[in-house]
């Protein structure tokens, strides 16, 4: 047996980046910092097509002359999720890390207050796009014997919290299935992690968090608990280059919570 790695991991400014999600927040700081790092090309997907203008634009701000494209799909139907996939991957010639950041638009809630009808959209538009369009990735990244993908859940997979009972099992469902997947994909040279953040500011999901009074409590008093503050979209963004370069070339099947402390899960 050989100690070499099935397909060499490659430079940052040789990939090709689709970020699903990329139109605001998490996504969004992905996408600068890949773009700043010099990736041959980063494609946005996302639902709302003024939000993708919006953000092509941002990015080359930050980066005069990038290569980054938005195609418009929604993640967790599989006709629109394809079809906005193969639109990005033939755009940029190609894929070499696939980073899903999408979040639903539930905020935490104690089950016994939460609507039965609401329990299944709450798993559906958390976990599913992860796995549709890790799915969708994986054909050419065997093909070419690497790749790399990253998919962002949260700590609620890890540590119980009062309120995220459903949002918590969503959660899991993304690291189990990113973990299961890194051990399936690693003989073709494909690594996958999963990023698992606690309170993320700046971003719409704090807003929403930040506006209804139960999750305002409970995410304050985490907040307290965050001595190195509180995470920021560019925290994240920045592990995400991390993990997509050679430097973490051997790293995968992982689930790294980044929370400025909030807790050691």
């Amino acid at each position: 047996m050989t100690d070499e790695p099935i397909g060499k991991a490659k430079e940052i400014r040789d990939s090709a980046v689709v970020i699903v999600g990329g139109t605001s927040g998490v996504g969004l700081a992905a996408a600068r910092q890949f773009a700043e790092a010099g990736a041959r090309g980063v494609a946005l997907i996302g639902r709302n097509a003024e939000r993708g203008a919006r953000a092509v634009l941002a990015v080359r701000e930050t980066s005069p002359g990038a290569n980054v494209v938005f195609q418009q799909g929604d993640s967790v139907n599989v006709v629109s999720a394809t079809a906005a996939f193969t639109r990005a991957r033939e755009a940029l010639g190609g894929i070499d890390v696939l980073i899903n950041t999408t979040a639903a638009s539930y905020v935490p809630k104690l089950l016994f207050r939460t609507e039965v009808d609401d329990i299944e959209p709450m798993l559906v538009q958390q976990a599913l796009a992860p796995m549709i369009m890790s799915r969708l990735a994986l054909p050419q990244m065997r093909e070419q014997k690497s790749g790399v993908i990253i998919n962002v859940a949260s700590d609620a997979a890890k540590a119980p919290t009062p309120g995220e009972t459903v949002i918590g099992a969503a959660m899991a469902a993304i690291v189990v299935f990113s973990r299961t997947l890194a051990v399936e994909a690693k003989r073709d040279g494909i690594r996958v992690n999963a990023l698992t953040p606690s309170l993320i500011g700046g971003t719409d999901v704090y807003d929403r968090i930040m506006s209804d009074p139960f999750s305002a409590k409970l995410f304050s008093n985490a907040a307290k608990l965050a001595h190195l503050g509180v995470v920021q979209p560019e925290d994240l963004a920045a592990m995400m280059v991390f993990l997509a370069s050679p430097a973490a070339a051997r790293l995968t099947g992982q689930a790294i919570s980044i929370n400025g402390g909030i807790s050691a899960a």
